[in-house]
């Protein structure tokens, strides 16, 4: 690790992945299910919003991870 810190932080970030994805998925379950019962849609808008929520949270988990590599 480097005296500065900086292999710290990168590690927390690094650690941080995991719950980063699960979290955009859960937002996107929660929302959709919202958006079920307000416009009767049932099942559609779960399932667009779990398909939305593990996009945005692999997207950010490269955007972490080409982070923490440079």
């Amino acid at each position: 690790m480097a005296v500065d810190g900086r292999g710290d932080r990168s590690l927390l970030k690094l650690l941080t992945v995991g719950t980063v994805l699960v979290a955009c998925i859960v937002v996107g379950y929660l929302l959709g299910s919202w958006l079920d019962r307000s416009w009767g849609t049932r099942p559609w808008m779960v399932v667009i919003g779990v398909f939305l929520g593990t996009a945005a949270g692999f997207l950010e988990l490269f955007r972490t991870v080409n982070r923490s590599l440079k």
